[in-house]
């Protein structure tokens, strides 16, 4: 029997601590930076009737009791263990959905593709409000406000932007080992901030109480449900959780919320809502009238009042960091799945941690996050349409949750339901309540994700479209190989690889070699990738290999949602395992690529059509996706109506 040594388990104790650092600023960097916005903007959605003792301890309460409800009992009891084989997020969730056959995948589908869309919202929105936010700190200063203009906060969030989606071509490997802890410095400043304002202003203990919460929605109703859409803002960012649980795991996500980021979060609002209550009193000694204000900043004393701010500043832009890898992941695994084109992806490797980038995504959300500053030029404005994104993605990763709880824990409908029901509930009328926001700026949200989840539907139905087309005018392989082998072609030294959708059926670009060009190779391997609906497939599964005849070998390549074919690769692996008598240097592929023809009596819709061929002229180049050398490859098709 082996015996667990003192170095050992301290070795262990020391790994699970850098994990759960690195979580921290990676995982709860968003949510983090939530207090900087989310309890003035719901303070203020209560101050259409005056703001007093009820309104600040009210909100205080919603506040406290989301963090609980939404983000420790759903996400991180219940969401964390909803995963497939691991990993997390809405994609990853609808990979498990998926694998049923009829309504439930369809709905899968849709689902899926209605919580990337929403996630590109969310994306577009976290950088523009929290670093917004947190340089708008500056006009709390003592004489600032006149001293600081609009203009000047307006340009100083520009310039952070710009810089930041600009580093992202060069990597940010360095600096993301920085990122654990300064988010941990985050969390103990602004815990012994609230802690320190909570010391002299217990009242606002009494918030603790649940009672507080439905009293206040109940007694102000329409405000009280506009508060409540506004408590989304609280939870912004738990949706991280799920979605980098591949990375850290769940346990250290559990430990760095239930350890550091709850308690910080949770004596922040208690904080704020004390350096409310303060203000109130002197404000009612002087002039009987109350304003809201940042209170994040204000609950601060002077002196520490620039360092605060430059510490929201950088953490703000980690958050933002966060939110770009997010949607770079999100983009592959959408890739992956058939939900987008192909995009060019640009890898790296640094400490054994693979990262991304895609130079379309980033310049398409640095623009996207410009038109937000210049549209809004508000962080309160901006506000109201991210509640929509981030409801908007919880709604649907709760319903994804509720059919892996039925079919994958294999649960009855009705303990399903008791399970995941009331958090469903719960999320309507978060979103229901931010709907009533669409027309303070929730309608960009709502257009982002209109127009993502537009070009899914029509590249979905686009590649269907053309799939039908290919099988119509398909031919069985192995009926191929054997009327080959009875009147054989001429033939030419080498070996020759045609990838292909559909592996039982002789590939488009093998036709057509044979029809124009009259040859066939000795060795022909015919290829298929297919992306299965888990995160990675193991090495000892990657390859299965079937021997047609003399002439042609069948290869189905399987790779996960979350990585990246490379063919070359495999098929050398392949080749050197089982003794195959060829050279993959002295190898050709060939590709099917067919050209678009657009027809208003055939397929889609004349202008769907025309997004279709749009996305498809510009989808990477094939050979790059699959890491094939370019000057080994060879294109043949023909004409498809769409």
């Amino acid at each position: 029997m082996s015996e667990t040594t003192p170095e050992i388990a301290a070795a262990g104790k020391r790994s699970q601590l850098t994990i759960s650092l690195a979580a921290l600023g990676v995982v709860f960097a968003d949510i983090g930076t939530s207090p900087i916005y989310a309890y003035r903007d719901a303070l203020d959605q209560a101050g259409d009737t005056g703001i007093g003792p009820a309104e600040i301890l009210g909100v205080l309460s919603l506040a406290i009791w989301s963090l609980i409800i939404v983000v420790s009992i759903k996400y991180v009891l219940l969401l964390l263990r909803a995963n497939n084989q691991g990993e997390g997020g809405v994609l990853a969730l609808a990979a498990i959905a998926r694998r049923g056959r009829g309504t439930r995948a369809r709905m899968a589908l849709v689902l899926g593709a209605a919580g990337a869309a929403l996630f590109y919202g969310d994306s577009l929105i976290t950088p523009a409000l929290s670093v917004l936010a947190a340089s708008e700190g500056l006009r709390t200063l003592p004489g600032a406000r006149t001293a600081v203009s609009e203009h000047a906060i307006f340009f100083l969030t520009i310039f952070i932007l710009v810089a930041l989606f600009a580093v992202q071509a060069r990597g940010t490997q360095r600096l993301s080992r920085f990122f654990g802890p300064i988010v941990l410095l985050w969390f103990v400043v602004i815990g012994a901030l609230g802690l320190w304002r909570l010391i002299e202003e217990p009242s606002v203990l009494a918030a603790l109480s649940p009672l507080r919460a439905v009293r206040f929605v109940y007694d102000h109703g329409l405000t009280g449900f506009f508060v409540f859409g506004a408590m989304s803002l609280t939870v912004a960012g738990a949706e991280a959780m799920t979605a980098y649980m591949g990375g850290f795991g769940r346990d250290a996500i559990r430990r760095s919320w239930f350890a550091v980021a709850l308690p910080a979060l949770a004596l922040n609002y208690f904080g704020q809502a004390a350096a409310a209550i303060d203000a109130l009193q002197g404000s009612a000694i002087v002039d009987g009238r109350f304003v809201n204000a940042d209170w994040f900043f204000l609950m601060a004393p002077v002196p520490l009042r620039i360092p605060l701010i430059a510490l929201a500043i950088v953490t703000t832009i980690i958050a933002s960091q966060a939110v770009i890898n997010g949607a770079f992941s999100l983009t592959q695994q959408a890739i992956q799945l058939g939900l987008l084109p192909r995009l060019r992806i640009r890898r790296s490797l640094a400490a054994d941690a693979p990262t991304l980038y895609l130079p379309a995504i980033n310049w398409l959300l640095l623009a996207g996050v410009l038109l937000l500053i210049v549209r809004f030029r508000d962080s309160t404005d901006m506000a109201a349409a991210y509640g929509i994104a981030v409801t908007g993605t919880m709604l649907v990763t709760t319903a994804l949750a509720y059919i892996v709880v039925r079919h994958r824990w294999r649960w009855s409908r009705v303990r399903a339901m008791l399970l995941v029901g009331p958090f469903f509930v719960l999320d309507i009328v978060f979103f229901a309540a931010n709907l009533l926001r669409v027309v303070e700026g929730g309608w960009i949200t709502l257009l982002v994700g209109a127009g993502i989840g537009l070009i899914i539907s029509i590249w979905v139905r686009g590649r269907g479209i053309v799939r039908v087309f290919e099988q119509r005018h398909s031919v069985p392989l192995a009926d191929l190989a054997a009327a080959l082998e009875r009147r054989p072609p001429e033939r030419v030294a080498g070996t020759a690889v045609f990838l292909t959708a559909n592996p039982e059926s002789a590939p488009g670009a093998l036709l057509h070699n044979l029809k124009h060009n009259k040859v066939l190779h000795e060795k022909n391997l015919v290829v298929s990738v297919k992306t299965d609906d888990r995160p990675v497939v193991p090495a000892t599964e990657r390859t299965k290999v079937e021997r047609i005849n003399d002439s042609f070998i069948r290869v189905k390549l399987s790779y996960g949602f979350m990585e990246s074919p490379d063919v070359p690769r495999d098929l050398g692996l392949e080749a050197k395992g089982r003794g195959m008598e060829f050279e993959l240097n002295k190898t050709s592929y060939f590709i099917g690529r067919n050209t678009l023809k657009p027809s208003k009596d055939e397929g889609m819709p004349l202008w769907q059509d025309r997004i279709f061929m749009f996305l498809q002229r510009n989808a990477s180049d094939p050979t790059d996706f699959l890491q094939i050398p370019p000057g080994k490859v060879l294109e043949l098709g023909e004409q498809v109506t769409v």
